[in-house]
């Protein structure tokens, strides 16, 4: 579990083959608490585990679902990576809670200046779309953010300077795409009120039909 908050910006050092799949490696600047076999890290808020390290170097694999959900896919080495450890009991809920469990990506269309800040307008697939609402919380790119304006199609953020400085959000551009995850909260209220046709089982919509069959009229 993680929160969103980026504690430092890593360099994809290379992708390697390996038995069935892929890995990456990324170099980072020391932490204070050295990195563990093991333990989770979010990189471009997805959430992988470390496998080796090797001095400033840690190694993952990445499962052929989370290329085809991420835009892992898209980095090639010198490519600058968001990163931030999994939370620890007690530890400071700074953004919100993020699951390292990217649903999918969006595009930049636009990059625009609001003051001292840049507003991020970001088109994605009305899948995506339905979790997503104005003044809520989402991670892109691993990075805690706050909807500031929605469309059928696309939302904006506003990213302030320290944000910028303290990621790799400042390189983004036009065209760029983005990891997303919506609210994990959301994802369940939304399944419960609409759980979706399950063979043998109702979609979930309500007409005169399913309220006769569940003796409501």
């Amino acid at each position: 579990m993680f929160t969103g908050i980026i504690e430092k910006v890593g360099r994809l050092v290379e992708w390697n083959s390996t038995e069935g799949g892929v890995s990456l490696a990324v170099s980072h600047d020391p932490w204070d608490v050295p990195l563990a076999k093991g333990e989770s890290v979010a990189v471009q808020g997805v959430c992988l585990t470390v496998s080796s390290i090797r001095h400033d170097e840690f190694v993952c694999d990445v499962l052929d679902e989370t290329i085809a959900r991420s835009n892992l896919r898209s980095k090639s080495g010198g490519a600058h990576l968001n990163l931030e450890r999994a939370l620890r009991v007690g530890d400071r809920l700074g953004g919100h809670i993020v699951s390292g469990h990217v649903d999918g990506t969006g595009t930049i269309k636009s990059i625009r200046r609001a003051g001292r800040d840049r507003v991020l307008r970001i088109e994605c697939d009305a899948s995506l779309m339905r979790g997503i609402i104005e003044k809520g919380s989402i991670a892109c790119d691993g990075a805690s953010l706050t909807v500031s304006a929605i469309d059928s199609s696309w939302f904006e953020i506003n990213i302030i300077p320290f944000t910028l400085e303290q990621t790799g959000m400042a390189k983004l551009k036009q065209g760029d795409t983005v990891n997303i995850e919506t609210d994990v909260l959301g994802k369940y209220v939304r399944r419960y009120l609409h759980p979706g046709r399950l063979e043998g089982q109702p979609d979930g919509t309500v007409s005169m039909d399913s309220l006769r069959q569940a003796g409501f009229v």
